[in-house]
């Protein structure tokens, strides 16, 4: 069984939307063998990214960075993990309410350094809040199900 780890953080409540229209994706009933494990960005162990074959990362964009909760894990997770991790798939959504770009290079940069690779596109949703593209969210979710299932990650 492969893993697949959301780890995300949310204080509105649009980005645990965005989450929960992953994880629908990433349970499609047409997709077997991979559990999904969800974790708060403030709980998520070193432990928990160990033991996942990939991960999808969630976070608003706050003051043009990434939430503090998702960062707060990054600094739990990055010396335990960096040798260990290397080469781990994951995806990410932003839910932003300006561009998400200073969100998406924060990111970036630490997984650079982590050696993590991007499967699939991220998934921004700028501006104000339309439920219709949470559908983008689902298809991120069943992507990266998907991939695992079939060993393409």
């Amino acid at each position: 069984m492969k893993r697949l780890l959301f780890v995300w953080h949310s204080r509105t409540g649009h980005t645990r939307q965005m989450a929960e229209a992953a994880l629908r994706g990433a349970r499609d009933p047409a997709i077997a063998g991979v559990e999904c494990l969800v974790r708060d960005a403030l709980e998520a162990t070193p432990e928990d990214v160990c033991a996942a074959d990939a991960l999808l990362l969630g976070t608003p964009e706050n003051f043009g960075y990434m939430s503090g909760a998702l960062k707060m894990f990054f600094e739990r997770i990055y010396h335990p993990c960096l040798e260990r991790t290397q080469g781990l798939p994951y995806g990410l959504f932003i839910r932003a309410g300006n561009d998400g770009r200073g969100a998406l290079a924060s990111i970036e940069r630490i997984v650079t350094g982590l050696r993590w690779r991007r499967v699939a596109a991220p998934v921004i949703l700028a501006g104000d809040f339309d439920p219709a593209r949470l559908a983008e969210c689902e298809e991120l979710g069943q992507t990266l199900a998907a991939g695992l299932e079939a060993g393409v990650f």
